[in-house]
């Protein structure tokens, strides 16, 4: 209870909740501001992939988060080449699979200071909620459709999925591919 006291005090936080076992469930005013915090990491030293390059299926979690990483850079082209840009407004990711996907992101920072980060089953877990904000909310204009700043905010999510799954990749023995 004290420590959530605390908490709550601080700027950017919009509730602390004290669950029955003890842990905090914070809530912030502005999610979105996360995506600017991440940037590229260190590379972790790597591992052994626990992953095959094929089946490239749905089935396979390698292939699962490869292909988050490679939709996640062609974001990043697409978007330069499509003139999308501008300030960041971290408060336009409000909609439901931008919020997964920045619930997600939220876990990175604990992951890499702990001593068992988990980076397979993280990795997948945030390509899982990337493709389905990819598909469900774009990042770029579709048809004739104008650049906004909500698509210019995605892009920026986009940008912070792909440096937190190369960095996942790494930890795990592998280079993050560009192109599959």
């Amino acid at each position: 209870g004290e420590m959530a006291a605390r908490l709550r005090a601080l700027p950017g936080i919009a509730d602390v909740r004290v669950r029955g076992d003890g842990f905090l469930e914070i809530a912030v005013t502005v999610p979105g501001e996360l995506v600017a915090e991440i940037g590229p990491a260190a590379a972790p030293a790597g591992g052994a992939s626990p992953w095959t390059d094929s089946p490239r299926t749905w089935s396979n979690p390698g292939f699962v988060v490869r292909y988050a990483h490679v939709r996640a850079v062609a974001v990043q082209r697409w978007a330069a080449e499509l003139g999308v840009g501008g300030e960041f407004r971290p408060e336009l990711l409000d909609g439901r699979w931008d919020r997964a996907v920045l619930r997600s992101l939220a876990e990175v920072h604990g992951r890499r200071v702990s001593r068992d980060p988990g980076w397979a089953a993280y990795a997948e877990q945030l390509a899982l909620a990337y493709h389905d904000a990819f598909e469900r909310a774009p990042a770029l204009p579709a048809g004739d459709e104008q650049p906004s700043a909500r698509h210019a905010a995605r892009v920026r999510q986009a940008r912070a999925v792909r440096d937190v799954l190369a960095e996942g990749l790494a930890a795990l023995g592998e280079t993050a591919p560009d192109m599959l």
